[in-house]
């Protein structure tokens, strides 16, 4: 199996960095030439500085030496994946395209497989998600993904060529519950890490953190996921994960929301579009997803964390089941 990786950034990087530390000859596909010849000859990318590339990464800025690769792991920003696999659509055909953002597309309102199938029938889409930061996989710390795939063998072959000593895959057949899990928990995370930022306590942050996860199961239940499947590694374990540290993107930009604080324009924030797209999503599906609402008008500027907290501690009172 030949793997290509799209997309040189901290978490594409860091997988390269696993695999070819357990002896995987690895194409590494960044778009900007002159930042590929820097990664050549320093060995580095700039988001993961500490980390010396070995030699079996080769890192390319030619669209034909990913196109080689019979297996591409998809490591590009969520929103810029429809672009990606509709603009090169006859290269992709046949090759095995494993998604790892975690995101749901504003345009089209459909996660990142569905995304790959619609551009390219003919590919097999595969989905790698779960608790994961991009510098503990590189420093080859020990990780668990799930690994999804609605094709059972190409799941199982996929879990064996991407496996390392220090990453361990997880196979499940429910793509849509472990996509929904990986994109949903961004949004609650930009919530949690508004609630930390304003003061709020972690007492709020538990609420958030458990209620929020109730907005994830009923969104992936109406689309079809097995519940057991937000249980695990790619719901609730990215949920704790994503919501209570700081080495999360989305939960040190809603830490800076909370502060009033600006956050670095040029980092990808998954969270915030997935906010605006989920709840385009549940108001066409007659969902009520309060936490997600309120964050998407947050991202918007359209309330502070103050003003999104009291919308929520003011609606009516319920069972805990709903």
């Amino acid at each position: 199996m030949r793997i290509g990786i799209a997309g040189a950034g901290a978490f594409g990087t860091a997988l390269a960095v696993t695999l070819a530390q357990a002896g995987q000859a690895v194409t590494l596909w960044a778009r900007d030439a002159e930042a590929v010849g820097e990664i050549r000859r320093t060995r580095r990318v700039e988001r993961l500085p500490e980390i010396e590339l070995p030699e079996g990464i080769e890192p390319v800025s030619e669209l034909s030496s990913l196109f080689a690769c019979d297996t591409i792991l998809m490591a590009l920003p969520a929103q810029a994946t429809r672009v990606f696999v509709t603009e090169h659509a006859g290269a992709l055909v046949g090759k095995v395209l494993v998604a790892c953002a975690k995101g749901i597309d504003l345009h089209s309102l459909t996660g990142q497989t569905a995304i790959i199938s619609d551009a390219v029938p003919s590919a097999t889409p595969a989905l790698l998600t779960g608790p994961s930061f991009a510098a503990d996989i590189a420093r080859g710390l020990p990780t668990a993904l799930t690994l999804a795939c609605a094709d059972d063998g190409c799941g199982a072959a996929l879990q064996h060529a991407l496996s390392t000593p220090t990453l361990r895959l997880y196979r499940s057949a429910d793509v849509i519950g472990a996509e929904l899990g990986g994109a949903l928990k961004n949004v609650i995370a930009i919530a949690c890490g508004a609630c930390i930022g304003a003061g709020l306590g972690d007492s709020a942050r538990a609420a958030l953190m458990t209620r929020g996860f109730a907005e994830m199961q009923r969104l992936a239940a109406s689309l079809g996921a097995a519940p057991e499947t937000l249980m695990g590694l790619s719901g609730f374990g990215d949920l704790v994960l994503t919501c209570s540290s700081e080495l999360s993107r989305n939960y040190r930009y809603g830490l800076a929301l909370g502060r009033g604080e600006a956050f670095d324009s040029h980092m990808t924030v998954e969270g915030a579009a997935t906010a605006r797209a989920v709840t385009d999503l549940a108001a066409a599906r007659g969902l009520d997803l309060p936490i997600s609402a309120v964050t998407a008008r947050m991202v918007a500027g359209d309330l502070t964390p103050l003003q999104a907290l009291d919308a929520l501690i003011n609606r009516p009172l319920k069972e805990e089941r709903e």
